[in-house]
């Protein structure tokens, strides 16, 4: 069974932060008595800070995009656990602006009490907070699954979209109503042909059999309610491209963004195929891709597998979408 490079099952999370501070100390500064990390640099515009944040195991995914143009404020959690609201509530106290702080949050049980439990606290404090909650995955709408959708690939879309409207002076109520209106339309769906390893154990956190993929995985490792053949690449992503359109709203003719995002150990090589493969397929249906992102972003430590999301995007979201950013790992 492959073994992490590392002191400790206890030690891994903590190192990686304080390693990823150092890496890039001009971005990104660790608070580690407080467990959150904080952008050195942000637009003196901005009215609202803008705080994520989740379990570890998802890197380059939240602390990754801190920045100007993106994050204010990150807070990791253990290993696909949320953070503490302790975390969550220093980080924002430390980067709200005069018009408070927004949190964007993943739809998970834990991440939503955790938050809700730092905005009660801040709202103590006399500080403004409000959230959006990203609810992307398309696996997990169901009627029978009481929490909703969870959220996913589309929390990076929405990150970088809304830090490039609080740059704009927005204030929170502003983001608040775009963030919500982006969720709307973003939809996420995710497929492996393995698990990620556990750390404790060195094990995997599920099997399959050859020739098998879990058709619907979650990034924490949820199993999929189905398997599926592993079917040629084509295929597979028109598969997955008419389940992510037929979810969207209004999708006559639709304009999207796009991120094609590795779970951890796919390849580069196989990521650009799967691009290739979901612009044919968009094409095919008369979607316009006006611009797409690939490479691993929202992983699930050594997964092997990759996920799609779609966002209908208008005129608005893409000029957002192409205002820069300077994070450590935002690529454009």
């Amino acid at each position: 069974m492959p073994q992490y490079f590392r002191d400790s099952p206890e030690s891994l999370v903590p190192d990686a932060l304080a390693g990823f501070a150092a890496a890039h100390a001009g971005l990104v500064e660790h608070h580690p008595d407080h467990g959150y990390l904080r952008a050195r640099h942000t637009a003196p515009s901005r009215r609202v800070g803008l705080v994520s944040g989740g379990g570890s195991g998802h890197e380059p995914l939240h602390c990754g995009f801190l920045g100007a143009g993106m994050l204010d404020a990150a807070c990791p959690g253990r290993i696909f656990a949320s953070p503490h609201n302790r975390q969550i509530f220093e980080a924002s106290r430390a980067v709200a602006g005069p018009d408070g702080v927004l949190q964007i949050v993943k739809n998970y049980t834990g991440d939503r009490i955790n938050f809700g439990i730092a905005a009660e606290r801040l709202a103590h404090e006399g500080i403004r907070c409000a959230r959006v909650l990203i609810d992307d995955d398309l696996a997990t709408d169901s009627d029978d699954i009481a929490v909703g959708r969870r959220g996913t690939g589309a929390t990076l879309m929405v990150e970088k979209i809304l830090g490039a409207a609080a740059d704009e002076g927005r204030g929170l109520d502003e983001l608040v109503a775009l963030g919500t209106g982006l969720t709307r339309r973003a939809r996420s769906l995710a497929v492996a042909s393995a698990a990620h390893t556990t750390p404790a154990s060195g094990a995997p956190a599920f099997t399959l059999p050859d020739n098998v993929l879990e058709f619907g995985v979650g990034i924490h490792g949820e199993r999929a309610e189905a398997t599926t053949p592993h079917a040629p690449l084509g295929k597979l992503v028109e598969t997955m491209t008419d389940q992510l359109l037929a979810a969207l709203p209004d999708t006559v003719q639709p304009r999207v963004l796009a991120l094609v995002n590795g779970l951890g150990s796919i390849t580069a090589l196989e990521l650009y195929g799967i691009r290739h493969a979901l612009a044919k397929a968009l094409d095919d249906r008369g979607v316009t891709l006006e611009r797409s992102l690939t490479g691993t972003f929202v992983s699930a430590l050594d997964m092997r597998g990759f996920s799609l999301s779609l966002l209908a995007t208008d005129d608005e979201a893409l000029r957002l979408w192409d205002a820069p950013a300077r994070t450590p790992a935002w690529p454009l």
